[in-house]
């Protein structure tokens, strides 16, 4: 199956957000989302989007989970968000409990993903990767999964 992608310019965090409102307006509990990109660059911004879609409540902040490697939050479909930041060396991934998040009943989000175990990451997933691009972010968004294509497909011509 040939992965649909495409790239998403965001000029303010405000675009980030929306961005990731649409996504979880439209992902499905197993789903898996990989975020990538630099220190800074919104990861958690589109976190926070996603978690907007899925309806969490207002009550919960939606921040980047670096110390306590995992936050839960109710929604719509449970939302996961895990932040691999603080892993480095050799890491003893079977120990982290990653299947229960990667395969349960919830949507994933992992910030920086690009450090998981290649073994760990799952069939069903959505990649955006998020760069630093002039006054904004460049936002490469790619997936193999039907549905998720549809996302994309969606974001573009809403976001356009």
């Amino acid at each position: 199956m040939r992965p649909f992608q495409f790239t998403y310019f965001a000029t303010t965090p405000e675009d980030t957000l929306r961005l990731g409102e649409i996504i979880g307006q439209r992902v499905k509990a197993g789903d898996v989302i990989l975020l990538c990109g630099d220190l800074g660059a919104g990861k958690t911004w589109l976190t926070k989007g996603i978690a907007k879609g899925l309806e969490v409540p207002f009550s919960y902040p939606i921040t980047s989970p670096t110390f306590t490697f995992v936050h839960e939050y109710p929604g719509r479909i449970p939302l996961y968000h895990i932040d691999l930041y603080r892993l480095e060396g050799d890491i003893d991934w079977d120990s982290l409990g990653l299947e229960e998040y990667l395969y349960g009943r919830g949507v994933t989000v992992i910030e920086w993903a690009e450090k998981l175990c290649e073994a760990f990451v799952p069939e069903r997933f959505l990649k955006a990767e998020i760069l630093f691009y002039k006054k904004g972010r460049k936002i490469k968004i790619s997936t193999n999964i039907e549905h998720l294509k549809r996302i994309g497909y969606d974001l573009n011509s809403k976001l356009k």
